[in-house]
């Protein structure tokens, strides 16, 4: 067996293909005139609803009028002063207690207007998985922080993580667009397939 092993490694060896330079990364990348007007148009193309909000109060007011539209009884929120929810997510132990949470009020740090993506992580969020197993997502991101393209994103991303210290670095982070969705089957688009089945994104 350890010959067979080591005649495998050395077949894996011998075909590697030749190595080659890493592409060149700077470049005219796409970019758009109103970054926040793109991102809704494509976030409204995948599936998701789009907000922008002028003050605390219509934030308060937009997520109250989605509760009642999504009919949600268990709600969880991390923004207790635009929304109280209740159910705490950080006194969650078991992560699959979520899958009966109607709509999850939660934080994007970065919007990406070229595919509607908005980065998410488990900063604030003690159980990541409310962003997948919540029947409904609702995500709030600072208005700012929005960028053209994935380029600009990780461009982003890096900057944040070279602001942190070496213990505070962001355990799990993850790009989403639009709610859950697939066309596997018969290739009709089936929305909430595996995941949230709706996402709404506010700009505040």
């Amino acid at each position: 067996m350890p010959a067979a092993r080591e005649q495998i490694l050395r077949d894996i060896r011998r075909t590697l293909p030749a190595e080659a330079p890493l592409p060149e990364l700077r470049g005219e990348w796409i970019g758009y005139e109103d970054l926040h007007q793109q991102f809704l148009e494509v976030l409204r193309g995948v599936g998701g609803v789009g907000h922008t909000v002028e003050s605390e109060g219509q934030l308060r007011a937009e997520l109250e009028g989605l509760i009642r539209r999504l009919d949600a009884k268990q709600i969880c929120s991390v923004f207790p002063d635009h929304i109280a929810g209740n159910v705490e997510i950080a006194a969650i132990d078991d992560p699959h207690e979520l899958a009966g949470v109607d709509l999850a009020i939660l934080p994007g740090e970065l919007a990406v207007a070229e595919n509607a993506a908005v980065w998410v992580t488990a900063d604030r969020v003690r159980q990541r998985v409310a962003y997948f197993l919540s029947q409904h997502v609702a995500l709030i991101v600072p208005r700012e922080r929005i960028v053209n393209n994935m380029h600009e994103a990780y461009g982003w991303i890096a900057r944040q993580a070279g602001e942190r210290g070496p213990f505070d670095k962001p355990r799990w982070g993850t790009f989403m667009s639009g709610p859950s969705k697939t066309a596997d089957i018969e290739q009709a688009l089936v929305i909430g397939a595996h995941g949230a089945r709706s996402l709404n994104v506010f700009f505040i």
